[in-house]
């Protein structure tokens, strides 16, 4: 369990910031609101610099001895990331995860904080705004829907299945694309394949048991940390494509996840042969 960061305190916080950053924004961006970063569909909106504003300044207050950080920070201060694998205690946090979505006016975005201790993810937090409510999860506790009048539902990841019937999601767009071509081909052998520009309800729907894998190649720690948690506190077996365990400061060798280590290793020979 976490116990140097309250996790309900941060996931109230993680709410908090969308009502007053992001909520009363959506749908009502500005043209000046809207900015692309690295290439025409990586965007960061007024919602997402405030919300990160908002939620590192209630952090610091809070948590004063540990490290934040933000996408939005990471991107203002590239320096900033290589902290995190030394630090004995983190908070790295995606004030807005599916931006484009969001800027789009497409309802499917989240807040993502995750808690990093000396090198280990120890919590995760991934809340739906639209919603209004969260997925977490305190390694060794076990995955949570919970919602703000208290209820509480634990999750559990999707029997496994099949090949051929196996649904999930795929971000293939980073991959090189030699490979690319190759994977795009080989999802020919699951039933569906599917891509919500989002990982933050990627990951809710894999830890509610609605898909069986997903796949992810580039890897920053404020997209994949709270996820990866949730979904192996859910029963799933996550790592890296060469086998080895998905560690924050990892962001590169890609990631796979399924309901189970057996269906992980079918998926990685016959489908994401990277």
């Amino acid at each position: 369990m976490c116990s140097t960061i309250d996790v309900t305190t941060l996931a109230d916080l993680l709410r908090r910031a969308a009502k007053a950053e992001i909520l009363p924004r959506f749908r009502r961006l500005g043209s000046d609101d809207v900015r692309a970063k690295s290439e025409a569909t990586d965007l960061v909106t007024e919602a997402d610099l405030q919300a990160e504003r908002m939620i590192k300044a209630e952090a610091a207050a809070l948590w004063p001895d540990a490290v934040f950080i933000g996408e939005e920070s990471v991107a203002a201060d590239p320096d900033l990331l290589g902290k995190l694998e030394g630090a004995d205690l983190a908070i790295v946090v995606d004030p807005v995860d599916g931006t484009f979505n969001f800027a789009s006016g497409i309802p499917a975005f989240g807040v993502m904080a995750s808690v990093v201790s000396k090198g280990e993810t120890v919590a995760g937090i991934i809340y739906d705004p639209m919603g209004d409510d969260w997925v977490m999860a305190e390694k060794g506790g076990g995955a949570w829907l919970r919602r703000p009048g208290g209820e509480a539902e634990r999750l559990a990841v999707a029997a496994p299945v099949a090949l051929e019937e196996m649904v999930g999601m795929a971000s293939t767009g980073f991959l090189p694309k030699p490979k690319r071509s190759e994977i795009l081909a080989n999802l020919a052998k699951v039933r569906f394949l599917a891509n919500y520009r989002c990982a933050a309800h990627e990951y809710r729907a894999f830890a509610g048991g609605h898909v069986h894998y997903l796949m992810y190649n580039k890897l920053m720690p404020w997209d994949h940390l709270a996820g990866t948690l949730i979904s192996i506190e859910a029963g799933a077996h996550a790592a890296r494509f060469d086998g080895s365990p998905y560690l924050p400061h990892h962001t590169s060798g890609g990631l796979l996840i399924a309901p189970d280590k057996d269906s992980w290793d079918i998926l990685r020979i016959e489908v994401f042969t990277i």
